[in-house]
């Protein structure tokens, strides 16, 4: 009897594990969704802009350039990345709006005088244009934002499978991956992340290419 106890007590503790194994797979899977969906969300809003394609397109032409780095950047980070912040007037292209402290942010320091094509996200009215915002237009910077954006379908894609068969993308995991592949096929769900998964790939190195040679 004493041995029946323990059996019973050792398949109650497995199978608690399990469901708690599975619980951890599908919070991984939300985790992985929602960082996919921002992911997408954030690269198409500003590879939209970017693009030229949303806002108000118009010339910031430049009256000063300044690099900052924060005050904990590191040696290398100060070396890859040089967050420059250049102010000026900006003009619509149609000549009805203008911002004379419009400020944008570029990866290179401008000459004063220098005019750049940029993209406002709003429409401000004339109480609140100070605190318009401002985006350097070009199509190689917007075809990175759609690589972001499809990159965002990888995380989606990996989101559902976790979160249909409970498989723990990190760490130990009630199910094996083997396991959790075979059990999403007995319905659409692998069609879906295969689907969801290629399609994200693909668009998001074919996006990469084309900004690489723009």
């Amino acid at each position: 009897m004493a041995r029946s106890h323990g059996t019973g007590d050792a398949r109650s503790l497995t199978g608690l594990v399990g469901w708690g194994l599975a619980r951890l797979g599908r919070a991984g899977g939300l985790v992985f969704l929602l960082a996919g969906l921002v992911l997408s969300g954030f690269g198409a809003y500003e590879g939209a802009y970017a693009a030229g394609w949303a806002g108000t397109h118009g010339t910031l032409t430049v009256r000063q350039c300044d690099v900052t780095y924060p005050s904990n950047a590191s040696r290398s980070s100060r070396k890859n990345r040089r967050p420059v912040r250049c102010e000026g007037t900006f003009v619509s292209e149609d000549g009805r709006s203008t911002d004379g402290t419009a400020t944008v942010r570029v990866r290179q320091r401008y000459a004063t005088g220098a005019e750049l094509a940029v993209q406002r996200t709003e429409s401000p009215s004339a109480d609140d244009a100070m605190n318009a915002d401002y985006v350097q237009t070009g199509m190689d910077r917007a075809w990175r934002w759609f690589a972001a954006f499809f990159g965002g379908w990888v995380f989606a894609g990996l989101g559902v499978f976790c979160l249909a068969t409970g498989f723990a993308p990190f760490g130990r995991s009630r199910l094996s991956f083997d396991a959790a592949w075979e059990a999403a096929g007995r319905g659409v769900t692998r069609a879906v992340v295969v689907g969801v998964i290629g399609v994200g790939l693909v668009g998001a190195g074919v996006s990469y290419l084309v900004s690489y040679f723009l």
